[in-house]
């Protein structure tokens, strides 16, 4: 499944470079106050990806949620992107035992093992918590002639449904190809750079369908350019624009799948200091902070903390494997 030499070129240069800059990780940092470690002060949240997308964000409203739940910690947010994440978290590996940078992970954790040449998993950092789920929905033209994702499943059996996806490691064509799996249809695929463009896509008519986040698509979905047929998610919203869309399971497609949203320390820290930051986020998701960052993305506020992380990282790389073997 995996294909290391065609992607081993492309990454090796920018990962050579990210690990130059981390160095050997900290040197633990900190303080004692008595009661526990805690930070010096200044934390590093690394996103693994350009500013502006999905991941900044939720690394910018992790950072203000952290400040809010211990007001003694500034939190700056350092983008290291490049190789669809992989300079990101290579970079971060370089901060083994370093307690005091964090990294806002998301699926790609999980996806880029599977499918590049990396040298790391999930195994090597220190889950922390996951914060949240998003899922995706089935989304076409106001036009389309699809009314359910049941009606696209049975065209895409005997016929040509083209279908936009942002990428191979992206949430859209695992969703896709676990359908795939499920019920025997085929999608023609052809692939985006961001949902911006796979939105301008499906307006253009240049695409059948799309699998987005509801925090992309909202706004067509709100004017009526464009129709949710399902969620690929394990229940239906109750945010009131997106309560009233069914999910695939309740249209016979027996597929859920999300794209997580959560905190990883490095490894090599000690227990204390990952006791502090699981208790630190603990908290963190009680602030106002985290409850705005939520409603306004539309995520389903799903949460694991530690031992329960990691056991959720373990299921979902399960699912991920089936979806991207071939």
């Amino acid at each position: 499944m995996r294909n290391r030499a065609a992607t081993r070129t492309a990454l090796a240069v920018a990962i050579v470079g990210a690990l130059a800059l981390a160095g050997c990780g900290g040197n633990g940092g900190g303080r004692d106050t008595g009661g526990g470690w805690k930070p010096d002060g200044d934390v590093t949240m690394v996103v693994p990806f350009a500013a502006g997308g999905g991941s900044d964000r939720a690394g910018r409203a992790l950072a203000a949620a952290i400040e809010a739940a211990d007001p003694d910690v500034s939190v700056s947010v350092e983008n290291r992107e490049g190789g669809s994440g992989a300079v990101g978290y290579s970079y971060f590996l370089g901060r083994n035992g370093d307690p005091e940078t964090l990294l806002a992970t998301e699926t790609a954790l999980l996806a880029l093992p599977e499918t590049g040449d990396v040298q790391f998993t999930f195994e090597d950092f220190t889950p922390i918590m996951k914060i949240a789920e998003d899922f995706t929905l089935l989304v076409v033209p106001a036009a389309a002639p699809y009314q359910t994702c049941t009606d696209v499943v049975n065209a895409a059996r005997g016929q040509r449904v083209v279908a936009g996806i942002s990428g191979q490691t992206g949430l859209d064509n695992i969703v896709f190809s676990l359908t795939e799996n499920k019920t025997g249809a085929k999608f023609d695929r052809v692939a985006f750079e961001s949902g911006g463009e796979l939105i301008a896509a499906l307006l253009g008519g240049q695409i059948d369908i799309a699998s987005l986040n509801p925090g992309e698509v909202i706004g067509q979905l709100e004017s009526g350019d464009l129709r949710a047929l399902c969620a690929f998610a394990e229940k239906r919203y109750d945010y009131g624009a997106l309560k009233d869309i069914p999910t695939a399971t309740e249209q016979g497609i027996p597929v859920s799948f999300a794209q997580f949203r959560g905190v990883l320390a490095p490894g090599g820290i000690s227990d204390e200091q990952r006791t502090y930051w699981i208790d630190t986020m603990r908290r963190a998701l009680d602030t106002d902070e985290y409850r705005k960052y939520v409603q306004d993305s539309y995520l389903q506020p799903i949460n694991a903390a530690g031992p329960e992380f990691v056991d959720y990282l373990n299921r979902n790389r399960t699912v991920l494997q089936e979806a991207l073997k071939q």
